[in-house]
């Protein structure tokens, strides 16, 4: 009887103790800057800064090569890199893969990816609220402030709809 009420009592110190955790560590919110980084192209090596966007309206979006809704969204990414680039619009995506940049390199040449992509690190996904799952994007204006942030894949009618008034 006491055993039960000593784990019980450990399940709701647990579940207070994450909830303060995801309260104080939530996610990026809207009309808060971006996040500066500098990271890794998986394209080139080079080194890209956030600093290289400015004045842009970006899409920044979190994805690996293995996961099923990233792959979704990558024909309507490229599509909406295509359509808005002109009116200073980008997508940038970032690559939590763990399995190393050429991979990476390997699943951009193979889809045609016509945007920036850029190998994340520990920092950078803290910086963003923490990714706990993919794929996540931020919408981010002009001014560099987050605008909105998407959870899961979003259809191309939708971030078109959303991109559209910032550009």
């Amino acid at each position: 009887m006491m055993k039960k009420k000593h784990i019980r009592l450990q399940g709701q110190f647990l579940f207070v103790a994450l909830m303060f955790f995801f309260l104080v560590a939530g996610p990026a919110q809207a009309n808060v800057k971006m996040p500066s980084f500098s990271l890794q192209s998986a394209v080139d090596n080079s080194l890209v800064e956030s600093k290289a966007f400015t004045g842009n309206v970006l899409l920044v979006t979190f994805f690996a090569t293995w996961c099923p809704p990233c792959i979704q969204e990558v024909d309507s990414l490229i599509k909406l890199q295509k359509n808005f680039v002109e009116k200073g619009f980008s997508v940038v995506a970032l690559s939590v893969d763990q399995v190393g940049v050429s991979k990476v390199k390997d699943f951009v040449s193979s889809k045609g990816i016509n945007y920036p992509v850029l190998m994340a690190d520990q920092q950078v996904m803290r910086d963003f609220g923490g990714i706990y799952g993919i794929p996540v994007g931020f919408l981010v204006n002009r001014l560099g402030n987050v605008v909105k942030r998407y959870t899961g894949y979003v259809p191309e009618e939708q971030l078109e709809k959303d991109i559209i008034p910032l550009l």
